[in-house]
This record gives C-alpha cells, structure tokens and sequence, in this order.
C-alpha cells in the first residue's frame, strides 16, 4: 500500500511531527522559504498539515514525508508516505 501512496500524483512535502496524540493521525508543520517582494529577504513560512498515520509510527519531533491524497475526514488531506528521520 505504501508503494501505491508513493507514486500518486500529487505535491508531496516534507516537515516535522508536532502532535501525534489523535489515534491514526499526526499534524506535520511544514516550512517554505518565500522571497519577500518588497524588501528581498527570504522569509520563512510555516503551515500545519493533517496527516493519516495507519500503523501510528511516527512520535513528536520525527521528520516525515507526506502526499496529498483523498479527504479522509473534515480536515485529513495528506498520507504519509514514510519517516525519514525519527527523533532522539
């Protein structure tokens, strides 16, 4: 099923676990670099992302993998796809 999750079309993004407390389900913060128009510096933008966990393996502080994929429930839009770094 992960092989299938992972060759979907879709953006994929890469962020950090802040909350895994909900059963199947981990909020990912995910941070973009966005040039500012006016003054040319590079600014860092933060969003929360809501995640499907099926085996809940992640914990706080792991660095996932997540795609877009179908709406699971009100707010789940993203699966993860795999942990490419757990934290100590």
């Amino acid at each position: 099923m992960t092989s299938a999750i992972e060759h979907r079309k879709g953006r994929t993004l890469v962020g950090i676990v802040i909350s895994d407390k909900s059963d199947k389900t981990i909020v990912v913060r995910v941070e973009t670099l966005v040039k500012h128009p006016r003054l040319g510096k590079y600014v860092r933008r933060r969003k929360k992302c809501t995640a499907h966990d099926p085996m809940n393996e992640c914990g706080i502080g792991d660095k996932v993998k997540i795609v877009e994929y179908r709406p699971m429930s009100r707010n789940k839009r993203w699966h993860l796809v795999s942990v490419l770094e757990k934290a100590i």
